[in-house]
């Protein structure tokens, strides 16, 4: 079964959304992201994704007192993206109390440090982010194209281990306008043993049923929080969780 994940996205240490990965195009909302998290959990949700957007521009971490104060105040498993470049970074993120973070510009454009970080903390502990626009996959907050493909960045972090993948569809993040259910499709049958984890374009729970019909793994979703347009309680309970859906380490590729 799927697993649905709430996202919070931060600027300021307010709670925003993009639309399209325009930093031109943010809706700013007033919920205090440690409140939000707070009631993630008491509905039933288990994981939380939480993304540093002025870390992801600025090129370092810049809300860890977020990260912190949410790990510290619930028992959800946090995953942390945005801005993590160096070995400090990395390990403030750690001793902030994430469990998993996304690497997702780093993964592209240095490789030879992501590697050092895989063999230091365990594959289960990373998250390939790739945000893809017109088939490549973006960075620095989505401002940049690298020219690389999604298939091409995995088969990077296949033979470390890698299996958990979170590919947003630029074109679709903030738009409610349904997931790119094709796209996931692609992924998954190049790589069947990935847990991809679908961003972007999520509306409501017919969305993430259909994710789940297609043998998606998880799903992350903000917007539809935001303006109403998904009903949390009820994809609480209808997608129930034992357990978080993190991959384990594995050693050669498939």
């Amino acid at each position: 079964m799927i697993q649905p994940i709430p996202a919070i996205d931060i600027i300021g240490g307010h709670c925003v959304r993009l639309c399209q990965g325009d930093y031109a195009k943010k809706t700013d909302y007033s919920a205090s992201p440690v409140d939000l998290a707070q009631d993630f959990e008491k509905i039933g949700y288990t994981r939380l994704h939480l993304v540093d957007l002025d870390g992801a521009k600025q090129g370092k971490p810049v809300n860890l007192s977020v990260l912190e104060s949410i790990t510290k105040s619930t028992k959800l498993f946090v995953d942390f993206g945005g801005g993590i470049k160096t070995d400090e970074d990395i390990s403030a993120v750690f001793q902030c109390g994430a469990q998993a973070v996304s690497i997702g510009s780093m993964a592209v454009n240095n490789y030879k440090k992501v590697a050092s970080w895989i063999e230091k903390y365990g594959a289960d502990k990373f998250i390939i982010s790739a945000d893809v626009r017109d088939g490549k996959v973006r960075t620095s907050g989505w401002t940049e194209d690298s020219g690389m493909s999604i298939n091409d960045l995995l088969k990077r972090y296949w033979s470390l281990g890698v299996r958990n993948v979170l590919c947003t569809d630029i074109s679709r993040d903030g738009m409610l306008c349904g997931p790119n259910i094709q796209l996931y499709k692609e992924i998954m049958s190049v790589f069947p043993d990935c847990k991809l984890t679908a961003s972007g374009g999520v509306k409501d729970i017919n969305d993430i049923e259909a994710l789940n019909d297609a043998g998606i793994d998880s799903v992350v979703f903000g917007r539809a929080i935001y303006e109403g347009t998904i009903d949390l309680k009820q994809v609480a309970v209808k997608f129930k969780q034992s357990k978080n859906h993190v991959g384990k380490t594995h050693n050669s590729v498939s």
